[in-house]
């Protein structure tokens, strides 16, 4: 090989090598920079775990006050119906019921509204069924029908 070609092949390599370095800086500047944004999406990743526990927390403490408030409103509905039946006995317990005071209220409605029934209807059967106070005054045995014989015989058994 002359000293000619060696040179070219040497300037080759050489611009092959710059091309090279030049490829493997532009690769570790691009790696540097994915390592940095994967960096940033774990940053973003544990700030994103850590609102969702928070956020889990919140709702724990929520469902636990919820709870909490549905006992006192169940509580309070219960209260409001034995004042409500204390008030109105002649109301049946068995037809009030309801875990609201809402609830409770559109139970009492409804069960004014069937003892009202009944009593009307108990006021309307007792109504059919009264005898009218005193008996009507008597009066002697029709007899005109009779004959004078039949007439007789009823006077002889009226005197037994």
């Amino acid at each position: 090989m002359s000293e000619e070609e060696m040179r070219e092949e040497l300037a080759a390599a050489q611009a092959e090598l710059e091309r090279l370095q030049v490829a493997a800086a532009d690769r570790e500047a691009r790696a540097a920079h994915l390592q940095e944004e994967l960096s940033q999406l774990r940053r973003e990743l544990a700030e994103a775990r850590s609102q969702a526990e928070a956020r889990e927390q919140d709702a724990a403490s929520l469902r636990e006050a919820s709870e909490g408030l549905r006992t006192q409103v169940r509580g309070a509905a219960e209260r409001y119906r034995e004042l409500a039946l204390r008030d109105s006995p002649e109301l049946p317990a068995e037809l009030v019921a309801g875990e609201t005071v809402e609830e409770v209220e559109q139970a009492l409605e409804r069960a004014r509204e069937t003892v009202a029934r009944v009593r009307g209807h108990m006021e309307s059967q007792a109504q059919a069924g009264r005898v009218p106070v005193g008996a009507p005054p008597r009066s002697a045995p029709d007899l005109s029908a009779l004959t004078p014989e039949e007439k007789i015989r009823q006077g002889l058994n009226a005197g037994r």
